[in-house]
This record gives structure tokens, sequence and C-alpha cells, in this order.
């Protein structure tokens, strides 16, 4: 399954309704500061990557085209 799915399905399973890739998902008003702890805490599990400090950057998170893209760039990293 590639990342843009599981993210979608994520917050589809946890704000209750699907959004479009390019959608900022802060500014819905589903999202609080709670369930961005909760979304990093997601990234961080399912991909097995480490958010840095300097990573939590709210453009990383902002919709789920910005979040496959942080996951792509974390991952590469770590295969380097």
């Amino acid at each position: 399954m590639d990342h843009r799915l599981r993210i979608r399905e994520y917050l589809k399973r946890n704000i209750g309704q699907s959004m479009a890739d390019d959608e900022d998902i802060f500014s819905t008003g589903l999202v609080n500061s709670l369930f961005a702890l909760q979304l990093v805490d997601f990234i961080q599990n399912e991909f097995k990557v480490t958010v840095d400090n300097e990573d939590l950057d709210l453009d990383n998170f902002l919709s789920v085209d910005a979040m496959d893209s942080f996951v792509t760039r974390k991952l590469g990293s770590v295969a380097a």
C-alpha cells in the first residue's frame, strides 16, 4: 500500500471524512493540537521514520501531499 493511501485512510478513520490530497487539513477545523500529535505518532509508527524537532513544521503535515513528500524524504535519507 502506498504512503498516500495509508495517510488518507488514517485521516478518514480519525476525522470522519475524506479529503483532497492537497487540502489543508488544519484549515478545515477538524484537526486540533492533540490530533496533530497523534498524526506525528502515526507517521513515525506507520512508516518507521523519526520525526525530529526540526521536522515539526506545519508545512510537513499540512495535507496528504505534504505528508507523502515528508515520508518520502525521510525514507530516502534513511536509505542513503
